[in-house]
């Protein structure tokens, strides 16, 4: 579910940004065509790459079946009793030629989890190096990096358990820099009136990688055996790499087969923006959201905080820290940098609402997330909807004080949002929502 001062926020400074010129009298370009453009030519790539780096990430998830001995993990499974009609192993007839290694329940989520040790610690320095040499080479030696010891785990497997942990933690940090870089390559390449289109469409590749790659890979596994998984996607990555270096640049200045009047349209909508400035609050943001996920579980299972106790806290923090620094930002004058470093600090702390209220449904009631998640987002889009309309009635004129008007009226929401949530949260599952789900209260 989406902050509502989020909504509002965004919304008004993309309307402001996208369509209102920055400089008195700046033309706005005229929409370069869309079809066998460079700038979507990029997008196709970097959808396939994404569904690359996905299919890297989880193919080990159903190869690691077929790598396990049944009878070691049979061992393990002290449910056996209490439901014998799942416990019994199935028998399925198909290639057994790949080797067998005796790992342990234990061991097995160790080795699943080891490829985001190293995800998590390249996310900032991913952001960093993609500003200084730009995202093109750092996003694409971070896959074909990630492809080419893919190609290795059957041997890691070989080894042992340590060098399996090792290699895909080393996956990690080569996918950690994907998406800081592609944020990179973008703050160059899309035009503000169309970077929704051109980011969905890249970004879709990640959740197709998974949903195809999952079954794919069961397929490999029964017709050939469980080693072919690594060699086939490993190799796809190393296709894909060449591709992306032989067809993509990192900016429009570099790209030698872009049209000239494409090329003016791209750097004459992007003349007046903050360029990779622009991308900063939305990457501060997807990374708070994954580091606050870690930091309200460790809460929870470490420091034996409330679930109700954690989701208030990311909540109070995710909602009245924007509202501050967005207040803050209209008192600042002409100093873009500090704007620019206010709502980044606004958007990155708006990230914390991920673990907060964002996914309470699932702790009230999980029978019912779903719609529960359906009814909210319906309404948390309203701002969205109104609220260039709003910023537009209030801000005739564009000056600061009718924008510290808009930025007053949002904070205020979300003030209230906080407070609100905090006085009426609830933490666990509620009376009307058990329904046979008796086993989710706690």
């Amino acid at each position: 579910m989406r902050s509502p001062v989020r909504d509002l926020a965004r919304n008004d400074g993309e309307e402001s940004t996208d369509r209102t010129p920055l400089l008195p009298g700046a033309p706005r370009a005229e929409a370069a065509p869309v079809c066998c453009s460079a700038r979507y030519n990029l997008a196709i790539l970097a959808f396939f790459g994404f569904f690359i780096v996905y299919a890297l990430r989880v193919n080990l998830s159903v190869a690691l079946v077929d790598m396990v001995d049944s009878n070691t993990t049979l061992e393990d499974n002290r449910t056996s009793k209490a439901c014998p009609e799942h416990s019994a192993p199935i028998k399925v007839h198909h290639n057994q030629t790949g080797k067998k290694y005796q790992w342990d329940a234990e061991t097995q989520g160790w080795i699943l989890g080891s490829f985001f040790y190293g995800y998590i610690i390249t996310q900032i320095p991913g952001g960093y190096i993609a500003s200084k040499i730009g995202g093109k080479l750092l996003l694409g030696f971070g896959i074909l990096g990630t492809a080419v010891l893919t190609l290795f785990t059957p041997i890691a497997a070989d080894l042992g358990v340590g060098p399996l942990i090792v290699l895909r933690a080393l996956e990690g940090l080569g996918e950690g820099v994907t998406f800081p870089a592609m944020h990179a390559m973008w703050s160059s390449w899309a035009p503000p009136l169309e970077r929704s289109k051109l980011l969905s469409i890249s970004y879709a590749g990640a959740q197709l990688g998974t949903v195809i790659s999952l079954p794919l890979s069961g397929i490999i596994c029964y017709y050939m055996n469980w080693t072919y998984v690594f060699y086939f996607f490993g190799t796809i990555g190393i296709f894909w790499f060449l591709l992306w270096i032989w067809l993509v640049n990192d900016t429009p200045q570099k790209h030698k087969r872009i049209s000239h009047y494409e090329k003016e349209y791209i750097l004459s909508s992007l003349r007046n923006q903050n360029g990779f400035l622009s991308s900063l609050p939305y990457l501060g943001s997807w990374l708070c959201m994954i580091l606050s996920g870690q930091a309200a579980d460790n809460l929870r299972a470490k420091w034996n905080f409330s679930t109700l106790c954690v989701r208030r806290i990311f909540s109070l923090i995710g909602m009245i820290g924007p509202a501050v620094f967005l207040v803050a930002a209209g008192f600042i004058g002409c100093d873009y940098s500090l704007a620019v470093a206010f709502l980044t600090i606004s958007t990155t702390l708006g990230g914390f609402c991920s673990s907060g209220f964002s996914i309470n449904h699932l702790d009230i009631a999980p029978s019912y997330a779903g719609i529960l998640l359906g009814i909210t987002n319906t309404f948390a889009t309203i701002p969205g909807m109104v609220g260039p309309v709003i910023a537009k009635s209030l801000t005739p004129d564009n000056t600061v004080g009718e924008w510290q008007t808009v930025f007053y009226i949002a904070a205020a929401i979300n003030v209230f949002g906080a407070i609100f949530f905090t006085l009426f949260a609830k933490g666990e599952v509620q009376n009307w929502a058990l329904n046979d789900h008796h086993g989710h209260r706690h």
